[in-house]
């Protein structure tokens, strides 16, 4: 596959006639102008994204990447890697917070075994698309051959290709997988790395200094590794490589992209210095409590929905801003106007 099949141009959606005819709509409602505050510029998002004045959405599909990754091994986590292919189970057996948030919202969820260290058995729900038994510990080579990751990014596409709908919602698991996240946004938004670095899933402060001299040891490794890329194959995942490969797709189609917290904000960075209009298509879930997602939304040029310190993953929160999403076409929709309610506007 050649480099252009395998990043495919992603135009702009600027339409300034659809703004225009999305923003009188939303202004003519019964309501003072802007009175909805942020609901009415998530209105005007997925309308633009959607190309309509009257967005739907539909067969939303919550897809959580899975895989392992080596660098664990230097203790950069709170938990073994274990605990990586057990949280799948957890999530097909429908135990986990986003199965149950899931459930709550009629969103369809399925789990891709991108790279964990497991044999699972094939069973609905379960999207098998195993690149390798996790990826490779960063201190003695690239997580990801060049090869691997190209076949990640192709993966990732092919999967949101064979989804319905026009909506995903990005999920990640992984044990250790703060680490290449931080390491991304460090090297990719050119920031000092104790600012990208946090405690992940607990760590105390004897660990975060290890984690800290892990992940600088592993930059000095490195330092080729600058363009998108290469950076996402030394110093990424393949959880991330397979989302930034739905990424590119989700945008190519035209579908909603609602973005989770600090490890997909991660697959949107890599996926956004490769094709900057990507953005465009993003709907960020909330803030996470991650130390380096702050940045990361500040280089993402993002505001996100909700604020609410959460820091589990999964896709929780972007399934916690769905009813956000699905009240704001509801609004766009079945609100009357002015006109159609025969209420007088102001003088």
């Amino acid at each position: 596959m050649s480099m252009q099949d395998l990043i495919p141009e992603i135009p702009s959606l600027h339409d300034e006639a659809l703004a225009q005819a999305l923003q009188h709509r939303i202004d003519r409602k019964t309501k003072p102008l802007g009175s909805l505050g942020r609901l009415e510029d998530l209105m005007l998002r997925l309308g633009l994204i959607l190309g309509t004045e009257a967005p739907r959405l539909i067969e939303p599909q919550l897809m959580v990447f899975a895989a392992d990754h080596g660098l664990a091994a230097h203790g950069v986590s709170a938990y073994p890697s274990d605990v990586t292919w057990q949280m799948v189970e957890n999530f097909l057996a429908g135990g986990a917070a986003v199965s149950v948030l899931a459930r709550q919202h009629g969103l369809t969820l399925s789990v891709v075994d991108a790279g964990v260290r497991h044999r699972f058995e094939p069973r609905p729900g379960l999207l098998i698309a195993k690149i390798a038994m996790g990826s490779r510990d960063m201190l003695e080579g690239p997580a990801m051959s060049a090869d691997e990751c190209a076949t990640a990014v192709a993966a990732g596409k092919t999967l949101l290709q064979r989804r319905p709908g026009n909506v995903v919602l990005l999920g990640e698991m992984g044990i250790g997988n703060t680490s290449p996240a931080a390491l991304l946004l460090a090297r990719l938004g050119g920031y000092a790395l104790p600012d990208c670095v946090g405690r992940g899933t607990g760590l105390d402060d004897a660990q975060l200094s290890r984690k800290m001299d892990v992940l600088s040891r592993v930059l000095d490794r490195h330092p080729r590794a600058t363009d998108p890329m290469s950076a996402l194959a030394a110093l990424g995942g393949l959880e991330i490589a397979m989302m930034v490969g739905a990424v590119l797709q989700a945008a190519l189609e035209r579908r909603v992209i609602v973005v989770d917290g600090f490890i997909t904000g991660a697959a949107v960075l890599v996926a956004s210095k490769l094709q900057p209009a990507v953005l465009e298509r993003c709907v960020f879930a909330h803030r996470s409590n991650e130390q380096g997602h702050r940045l990361m939304l500040k280089t993402l040029r993002a505001e996100p929905l909700l604020d609410l310190g959460l820091r589990l993953g999964e896709g929780s929160g972007t399934a916690l801003a769905w009813p956000l999403l699905e009240s704001a076409c509801r609004v766009l929709a079945e609100m009357a106007s002015f006109d159609s309610a025969g209420v007088s506007d102001r003088a």
